[in-house]
């Protein structure tokens, strides 16, 4: 909701300041189709060139991030919390019991009461590989907060690419719009034995390029990819709480202090509250 409040913000106060200086929308508005095919094509035709098609669809799907913020919520934090209780705990009473939870995760009653959490297959991987490593007697702490971090770093370097991507087509849109640009002036020359009021016209109508291609990169392209890197870096966090989960209890921590670990490094606004977290161990308990 905020990110169409922005938009409408942002197209109000410019063009509405536009209007309120004495400006007239009508050599923008006969400009606009063709500056718009110029511009936008060539565009849109650099980032077809400069990415696969995996990383097209990625990128596409990825711009509704942008409106819909983090995946990750209070909640989720908090049923991350309660999961990761439970298989340590049950890590340290009946290792033979976890292995029948970590090797197939869809079967097993504990992730089955975190459905939102079991759908995400990079939370369900990160937790049963590094359960499944200390099982196999791979369980120094330091050698596999290591590796986890290096596994994190990986993954948010490729959740990464479709806000590098949009960051790209931002930096190369006012180059876009000089070039539209000096194609207007271009046409103009051509028709240089024309009235001034008509070369007047045809030398607007090409400096909307350079306007079109300034306002699209740091008006909605660059916000965009700013936006969506935020959102991935957040998300991150859920992933580095059950690093921090995990190597704890490789430190031969007891589950309790395993989780308020987790919890102390969960980012403050999704941090549940000691007492709230507590009820929800609780329930898990009786669970």
């Amino acid at each position: 909701m905020i990110g169409l409040v922005g938009i409408v913000v942002v197209l109000v106060m410019v063009f509405g300041g536009y209007l309120a200086a004495g400006g007239k929308m009508g050599i923008i508005l006969k400009s606009l189709p063709f500056e718009m095919m110029m511009i936008g094509g060539a565009a849109l035709g650099a980032f077809l060139l400069s990415n696969d098609l995996p990383s097209i669809k990625k990128t596409l799907k990825d711009v509704g991030r942008v409106f819909k913020g983090t995946k990750w919520k209070h909640d989720d934090y908090r049923d991350l919390l309660c999961l990761l209780f439970e298989l340590v705990r049950v890590a340290k009473s009946n290792p033979v019991e976890l292995e029948a939870h970590i090797e197939a995760p869809d079967e097993s009653a504990i992730f089955g009461r975190y459905p939102r959490i079991s759908a995400d297959k990079e939370a369900v991987d990160l937790i049963c590989d590094t359960l499944r490593a200390a099982s196999m007697n791979y369980d120094d702490p330091h050698q596999v907060e290591e590796v986890l971090e290096k596994r994190m770093e990986a993954n948010l370097h490729h959740s990464m690419h479709s806000s590098h991507a949009l960051q790209t087509v931002a930096d190369g849109l006012p180059a876009l719009g000089i070039v539209a640009a000096v194609l207007g002036v271009i046409k103009t020359m051509g028709s240089i034995d024309q009235p001034p009021e008509v070369l007047g016209k045809m030398i607007g109508g090409a400096l909307v390029g350079t306007f079109l291609g300034v306002f699209l990169a740091y008006g909605f392209v660059a916000p965009f990819a700013s936006k969506l890197k935020a959102v991935v870096e957040e998300d991150a966090h859920f992933y580095q709480l059950i690093r921090e989960v995990l190597v704890a209890n490789l430190h031969n921590h007891s589950p309790s202090i395993c989780i308020e670990v987790g919890r102390q490094n969960t980012p403050g606004h999704v941090r549940p509250g000691y007492n709230e977290l507590e009820e929800a161990l609780k329930s898990a308990k009786a669970a």
